[in-house]
Formats: structure tokens, sequence, C-alpha cells
């Protein structure tokens, strides 16, 4: 079956009338918002504004200004209006940790082509590294008895959890880079489980993760006094790192160590032969991919003040991986868009759509069995979902565009270095020869190698 292809139309206007579209389109879903009250639709058809505008032919700068506003202060600002402000919040800040986590696992498998599967253990270790420090789990294995530690020393550990998970990274890494395809799976698969595991039962002989009871109280950070004790205080810090983790990203793509991942996603041998090197190439991607995640597991802790080890499942990775592949590999933006829907299935439409029909059964306009609510055919969906992207758009919502060249500068380029050659070409011509650098006299093995005597 073919795959549909479909282009957008809003691109083919002018770029000022694509502006005032969208200026037009985000206030009439600001007047609906504040007219009709707080609403589900209301506030994913403002986060849609976001897609058209990726879609416009508006320079980079003003697409990056267009969505610090949206998200900054529109979003923010009309959500306030309500009594569901918080909770609007809450999931818009879940969004931005899960789009962290599928941009960071984008890189493993849609630049480098590396299938991992246990990509949320390297959120647990960022999670668990704030969790044990910032409560007093810590005085259970160490004789300081300081502990929890300040809110205000957070922000140094936003930056260590980034390190140790990106640490596991290259040390899950270097004893699987033997293996590819279903075998890569089955390990990393195999070290989310360990990892998950050791947290549940380390326990014993010494108490340092408290085991399957988990840890609470955890301290909320601090900054300039103020306690981060609501959901809008972890929304602006985690769409500042968001902000950073896109950035960066996007630079990596663009960069050398980006062509390198892609190279070897699409020929290994043929990437080695042109000099790529693979096991340094394979070891950047699995720590960029997990440094992303560890710093948004350590936000994670201290938004919930509470985790234990249910919070990292194999099915959490499976959900990411699911992000990544409805979305588009190997694309910044489809993984992107990929988590926000996912989330907002998870978070917002399924429990909206189980609560209405409850109450339509408890009206006795319906009669709904509960086994059959959205939320609990949440793996159901999930898979269909899965099968008609597969089917009907198998490189996902947004596929991985292909970086094009100005033709007028590569044919200046071109004219640039034709001289050259042609100079190069004379003189080999009257019998001159190119400048090389001076070397050292060849050794004996080296001439008797070429069939000359020494």
């Amino acid at each position: 079956m073919k795959a549909i292809k479909w282009t957008f139309p809003f691109a083919r206007y002018n770029p000022w009338i694509q502006a005032l579209i969208l200026a037009v389109y985000t206030a009439g879903v600001l007047v609906a918002w504040t007219v009709t009250g707080q609403s589900v639709l209301w506030f994913l058809l403002l986060l849609a504004s976001l897609l058209f505008l990726y879609y416009s032919s508006l320079p980079r700068k003003v697409q990056w200004i267009w969505a610090a506003v949206v998200l900054g202060v529109i979003l923010p600002l009309v959500a306030s209006t309500g009594p569901a402000y918080e909770s609007y919040m809450e999931v818009a800040t879940q969004m931005g940790i899960y789009i962290a986590m599928a941009v960071g696992l984008n890189i493993v498998v849609g630049f480098a082509g590396l299938l991992d599967l246990g990509f949320v253990a390297f959120f647990a270790l960022g999670a668990y590294t704030c969790a044990i420090f910032f409560s007093d789990q810590a005085n259970q294995f160490l004789s300081v008895h300081n502990f929890p530690l300040p809110g205000g020393l957070f922000w140094l550990f936003l930056p260590l959890g980034m390190f140790i998970a990106g640490l596991f990274g290259v040390l899950l890494g270097l004893p699987v880079l033997r293996v590819k395809g279903d075998y890569l799976a089955i390990v990393t698969l195999g070290f989310g489980e360990i990892i998950r595991i050791i947290f549940n039962n380390l326990d014993k002989p010494v108490n340092i993760t408290n085991g399957a009871i988990g840890i609470s109280s955890v301290q909320p950070p601090e900054l300039f006094g103020v306690r981060f004790t609501f959901p809008h205080h972890y929304y602006f810090l985690v769409l500042v790192l968001l902000a950073a983790v896109l950035y960066a990203v996007h630079r990596l793509e663009n960069s050398r160590i980006g062509r390198a991942w892609k190279a070897v996603r699409e020929d290994e041998i043929a990437a080695q032969a042109m000099g790529v090197p693979l096991v340094r190439t394979k070891l950047t991607a699995f720590a960029a991919g997990a440094s992303f995640s560890g710093i948004m597991g350590v936000v994670f802790a201290a938004k919930q003040a509470f985790i234990d080890p249910t919070s990292f499942t194999m099915l959490e990775s499976i959900t990411i991986l699911v992000m990544v592949i409805l979305g588009g590999m190997g694309s910044l933006p489809g993984a992107v868009v990929g988590a926000c829907l996912v989330t907002a299935l998870n978070l917002q439409l399924l429990p909206q759509l189980t609560n209405w029909f409850n109450q339509l059964a408890a009206q006795g306009v319906i009669s709904f069995p509960s086994a059959l609510s959205p939320s609990k055919m949440q793996r159901f969906l999930f898979g269909m979902l899965l099968i008609l992207f597969t089917l009907f758009r198998p490189k996902g919502l947004l596929p991985a565009r292909l970086r094009r060249y100005d033709p007028k500068r590569m044919a200046e380029l071109a004219r640039e270095f034709r001289p050259g050659m042609a100079g190069a070409h004379s003189s080999l011509s009257s019998g001159g020869t190119l400048e090389e650098p001076e070397s050292s006299p060849p050794s004996d093995k080296s001439v008797q190698k070429e069939g000359m005597s020494p």
C-alpha cells in the first residue's frame, strides 16, 4: 500500500499573509477560550498554532520569537483566567518533559539508527540522583546527616544528573556496540530492566533507594527565595530547559557529528570506509540522548516530590519510542509533535472521554461497560495508531527533511574550484609537480614494497 503524500496548503501563501493568518487564528482561539471557559479543545488548538508556525515560511528567528511568546506569555496568561490553571500547567509541564526525552531518544534511534528499548533507565538515574540527596534518604547510608539539601542547590544537580546519565549512556554503549538490530534492542531492554530492579532492591544491605517503598518528601527547588511548589513554577523551568535542549539538538544535527550519526544509520560499512569512527560516533549518540533524559529526570523528581521504581517501567520506554515513531524518526519537529500528541492523549483526551462516558452512563443515556473505557483501552489505541501510521504514513507525521543547499552558492563554489584545478593540471602537463609537505625519507620496508632496491 502506498503512503499518502500530503502537502500543507498554508505554506503556499506570502509570508506576510501567513503571519496575518497565524495572528487571526491565535486571537480567535484566545477569544473562544476566554468566552466559553476552560476547555481541552482550545488548549490543544492553541498548541496547534505552533504546528502552523513550523510549516510557515517565516524567518527562523521570527518563528522562535513567536513560539516563545505563545508558550511563555499567551498560554500561561489565558490559562490563569480559570480554576483549571494549575491542571493545564501540569499537562504542559509533562509535555515538556516528554518532549525532551523523545528528542533524546530520537538522537539514538532516529539519527544514529540504534534501537534503544531501555531509555527510561537514564530518566530514572537522573530522578534518583536528585531524590536521594534532596530528602532524608541520604542519611540512611551517609554519616554526615546533613540531608535533605537546601532547594538552592537544586541547580547544581541539573548538570550533575545530566553527567551521570551521559556516563551510564557511555557505559551501556561500550558492551553493546558489537551487536546490532534486534540484538541491540534486547540488550538495551535488559539494561533498562536491570536498572529498575536495582533501584527496587537497593534497600539491603544498605538502604540507598528505599526499595519498592520509594523516596518521598523531596525538597522543591528555590530561586531568589521562591520555592517551586506549584506546577506553573516547573512549567517555566521546563520551558527554559526544553528551549536549550532543542537548540542543542538542532546544532548537533547540522554539525559534523550529526552527519556522522546519519551516515552510520544509513550504512555502517560505507561510513567506516569514509573515515567515520564507529565506536566514538555511537558512544556520542548514547551519551547525548541519555544526558537529556537525565536532566529531565532531575526535574521530574523535584516536581513529583515522590518517586518509586514503578515510574520507570519498560512501558515508559515503549511510550517514548511510540512518540518518536508517530512523529517521524530522525525528525526533530516530529519528535516534538509525537510527544505532544501522546501526552495529550494520556493526560487529557482519554480521561476527559472516560468522564464524559461515565456521566452519560450515570444519567441513563447509554449503557457503557467500564472495561471499555478509553483510559483502560490506552495501549489498544496506541497499537491501532502505530498500525495506521505504518500503513498510511510510515515516515511519521513530520518526516525528516533532507538538507538543501542553495544552487547559487554551490555554483559560486564550483566556479572558485575550477581555476585552481586548471592551474594544477597545467603545472602537471608542463612537467612540474605539485608542492607536497616535507616528509621523512621512506624506510627500507616501504621502498622494497614498491619493488625498488634500497
